[in-house]
């Protein structure tokens, strides 16, 4: 008797090896493919963090270069507002100005020259788009001209100055830009060469 129940425990032993490798095989995939899915979503919480990271660097700088804005374009008017005091006084008045005239004017260059300062010193500056290639991304057409001093195409007038912080138009210079002079010069290149004249 007891050799046929150490036969059929020998039998269930042996049965039972097998399908306890397979189950054991199986465990061991499930395992590492929840470890594979574990290490995905770490990885993509590990890049979103870093994602944002960059984001709010981005974030925090442009709100310190930009962060004035508001500010800037309001003091844009206090410096309109002393250019234009400046140039209503003529080149005659300012010579003949007795000394106290002459102290407001230069107080009031001295003004205007310390708020451009202290607007350039938080990234503001002034654009001077004159004789430049007209540019829609600085510059507000206001008209077209023709002057053959200046190319076509080029700024020839400027209205208002324009103003950017940083990298950003803030302000764009109001402008006229220029048709260009009259084209004579290749016509008379073509006749001196004995060639067709220029259309």
């Amino acid at each position: 008797m007891n050799e046929t129940t150490n036969a059929q425990t020998s039998e269930t032993a042996a049965g039972a090896t097998p399908s306890g490798e397979a189950e054991g095989f199986a465990v061991i995939e499930k395992l590492n493919a929840e470890n594979a899915e574990l290490k995905d979503r770490v990885l993509r919480v590990l890049a979103e963090m870093e994602n944002l990271r960059r984001r709010t660097e981005r974030e925090v700088a442009d709100a310190r270069a930009y962060g004035v804005t508001a500010f800037a374009r309001d003091m844009l008017t206090v410096a309109d507002n002393l250019a234009r005091a400046l140039e209503s006084v003529p080149a005659e008045a300012r010579a003949s100005a007795d000394s106290s005239l002459k102290s407001l004017i230069e107080g009031v260059e001295l003004t205007a020259r310390d708020l451009q300062a202290a607007l350039g010193r938080h990234g503001v500056t002034k654009l001077e788009p004159l004789g430049e290639k007209f540019d829609p991304n600085f510059h507000q057409a206001m008209y077209e001209a023709p002057d053959e001093t200046v190319p076509a195409g080029a700024v020839a007038q400027v209205m208002q100055s324009g103003w950017k912080i940083g990298e950003r138009v803030l302000r764009p210079a109001l402008v006229g830009v220029s048709k260009g002079g009259a084209k004579a010069a290749p016509k008379a290149e073509n006749a001196e060469s004995g060639g067709p004249p220029a259309k």
